[in-house]
C-alpha cells in the first residue's frame, strides 16, 4: 500500500473496509483486543505516512453521504468517508455548497480536516474551521458526539487531529448557499506581484499563484463569487461558462500533458529547465470565465509529486519567497515544478497551521522522479525563520519538541490525547515521532 504520491509505503498486518459503523466498532474492538495499533485512510493523498500503518488500517469509503441537512443553519452532517469531489452534487438538492475548497478533491472529508487541507482567500479558513460537530469512536470504544455545546474541549482539539485521537465516523460542515466563481487567469511579474500580493489578497474573494523558477512572471488566479444568475462584478463582464472542449485541452493537455513534458525533459536533461520554464511561463493564458463554485477551485492534478508547504505570516510570506528564490539561484538547482502560494483567515483551531494568524501557505513541489531532500530541507530553515508551520499531510522533518513551539495548544493536545488512547492505539510510529507518547 502507498501514498498517491508513491512517496510513502506500508504493509499493514490486517486491513477492513467496514459497510457500516456497527462493523467498523466490530473491527476496532477486535483490533485492540488483538493488540494491533490502528490507523484510518482516506484517499491516501497526504505526501507522508500519517494515514498509513503496520497493525489494523481502515478505510472508511463505504461510509459515505449526508447523514442530515438542517436547513435553517445551513449545517450538513456527513458520513466521514465522504469525498469532497462527491460533495457538491450531494449539496446541489438543497441549494448549498462547500464554503470553499482547495485545488484538489480526491480527499475524504475526514482526510481533509485531520491533517488541514485548505483552499485560499482571507475572509475564509481551511476545511477543519469549518466544524462545528463530530462524532468520534475513541480507543476505549466510547462514541462520543462533539460539538461547541457537547463536550467542548474535546470537540475543540479534535477539529484537527491527524487521525490520533480516535476514529471520526461523522462530520458536520457549515455550508453556504451555492454560489458561481467569476474566474480571471493571467501572467504577471513576480516582483511586482510580490509588492502587492499581500494588499491584493484583502481586496478580493480567492487569490493565488504559480511561480515556475528561473522566470520573472507567474501566473495569477483571481477567483471573485457572485450569486447563480448575479452579473459579473466591474471589469469582469465578459466571464462566459468555459466551453467543455476548450476546458479539456487547457486542463490536460496544456496544464497537465506540458507540465508532464517538462518534468520528464528536466528529469533527463537538468540544463534546459530554466528554457523550458521560462517557455512555460510565457505561454501561460489569460482566461476569464464563469464556472459553479468547485469547477473553478478544483483542477485536475495528473503529474505525480512530492511536495512540503509551509504556513508564514502573512506579511512574511514576500520576503519568505525572495529568499527561497535568491536560494534556487545561489544553489543552482534545476526546479522543473512551479511553486504555489495562497492565503488564509486565521482561525481558532489549535493544530491548524492558521491557528491565530492570517497565514501564506507557500507549497514547494519536486517531480516524484527527482531529489527533493536537499530543496525542502533548505527552504524548510528559511519558512522555520519566521515560525513557520508545515501542512501535517505534507514533507516535513518537525519534531514533537519544534513543533510544540510553533503551536501554542500543543501540549494541550497531546495531554487530550493521553486521556482518550493512554495506549496510543489509535497511531503509528510516524504519529508517535509527531507527539511522542509515552509507551
Amino acid at each position: 500500500m502507498s501514498t498517491w504520491s508513491g512517496t510513502a509505503h506500508a504493509h499493514p498486518a490486517a486491513f477492513h473496509a467496514p459497510a457500516d459503523e456497527s462493523e467498523l466498532v466490530a473491527v476496532v474492538a477486535a483490533a485492540i483486543g488483538s493488540g494491533e495499533r490502528i490507523r484510518v485512510i482516506g484517499a491516501g493523498h497526504s505526501l507522508t505516512p500519517v494515514a498509513l500503518g503496520t497493525g489494523t488500517m481502515i478505510s472508511l469509503d463505504a461510509l459515505s453521504g449526508i447523514v442530515a441537512v438542517d436547513a435553517a443553519t445551513r449545517r450538513v452532517r456527513f458520513r466521514a468517508g465522504t469525498r469532497l469531489r462527491d460533495i457538491p452534487a450531494l449539496l446541489a438538492p438543497h441549494g448549498l455548497a462547500l464554503a470553499n475548497q482547495g485545488d484538489v478533491d480526491p480527499q475524504s472529508l475526514a482526510g481533509a480536516i485531520s491533517t488541514g487541507t485548505h483552499g485560499t482567500g482571507l475572509g475564509f479558513t481551511g476545511f477543519a474551521g469549518m466544524v462545528t460537530g463530530l462524532t468520534l469512536l475513541t480507543a476505549d470504544g466510547a462514541r462520543r458526539e462533539l460539538s461547541r455545546a457537547a463536550d467542548p474541549d474535546v470537540f475543540d482539539l479534535a477539529r484537527l487531529s491527524l487521525g490520533v485521537l480516535g476514529v471520526i465516523t461523522e462530520i458536520e460542515l457549515a455550508c453556504v448557499p451555492r454560489f458561481d466563481v467569476v474566474a480571471r487567469e493571467q501572467s504577471e511579474p513576480f516582483d511586482d506581484l510580490l509588492a502587492t500580493f499581500v494588499a491584493r489578497s484583502a481586496q478580493c474573494d480567492h487569490l493565488e499563484f504559480y511561480w515556475f523558477p528561473h522566470t520573472d512572471r507567474a501566473l495569477v488566479k483571481t477567483n471573485v463569487r457572485v450569486a447563480p444568475g448575479q452579473a459579473p462584478p466591474a471589469g469582469m463582464s465578459a466571464a462566459r461558462p468555459r466551453h467543455r472542449l476548450a476546458q479539456l485541452l487547457n486542463e490536460e493537455v496544456l496544464d497537465n500533458g506540458a507540465l508532464r513534458a517538462i518534468c520528464e525533459i528536466g528529469h533527463r536533461a537538468p540544463a534546459l529547465v530554466p528554457f523550458f520554464n521560462r517557455a512555460a511561463a510565457e505561454a501561460a493564458s489569460n482566461r476569464l470565465y464563469r464556472a459553479p463554485a468547485h469547477e473553478a477551485f478544483v483542477s485536475p492534478r495528473r503529474v505525480r509529486f512530492t511536495e512540503m508547504e509551509y504556513a508564514v505570516p502573512l506579511a512574511a510570506g514576500p520576503e519568505v519567497l525572495a529568499r527561497i528564490r535568491d536560494l534556487i539561484e545561489e544553489r543552482r538547482w534545476r526546479i522543473s515544478f512551479p511553486l504555489e502560494v495562497r492565503t488564509t483567515a486565521a482561525d481558532d483551531v489549535p493544530l491548524s497551521t492558521a491557528t491565530g494568524r492570517e497565514s501564506m501557505y507557500i507549497a514547494c513541489h519536486r517531480f516524484f522522479r527527482d531529489d527533493s531532500a536537499e530543496y525542502f530541507r533548505r527552504i524548510e530553515q528559511i519558512c522555520r525563520e519566521f515560525d513557520g508551520r508545515p501542512h501535517w499531510g505534507k514533507v516535513h522533518t518537525l519534531t514533537a519538541a519544534e513543533l510544540g513551539a510553533v503551536y501554542p495548544r500543543f501540549e494541550d493536545f497531546r495531554t487530550l490525547r493521553a486521556r482518550l488512547d493512554p495506549h496510543a492505539v489509535v497511531g503509528s510510529a510516524y504519529t508517535d515521532s509527531l507527539f511522542a507518547p509515552e509507551r
